[in-house]
């Protein structure tokens, strides 16, 4: 019973840790490889991963994503 109640606690933890890294960023661009070129900076200079979660394109592309480790 106790190893169950430390991997429940040890669990929340670890999601709690996850999301509070969890970072959403948007960029505008005139193009979606400029727009994905900019999240990927931003990524990359903060030495994360990213997951591109909606991209619009009208006359310039707004692009969203979540960064995360």
């Amino acid at each position: 019973m106790k190893s169950i109640k430390t991997f429940v606690a040890v669990t929340a933890l670890t999601l709690v840790s996850f999301a509070s890294f969890a970072q959403s960023i948007s960029v505008d661009a005139s193009t979606l490889d400029s727009a994905e070129a900019k999240i990927a900076a931003v990524a990359q200079q903060q030495g994360v991963q990213y997951k591109i979660t909606e991209a619009n394109t009208n006359n310039r592309v707004h692009m969203t994503a979540q960064l995360y480790k």
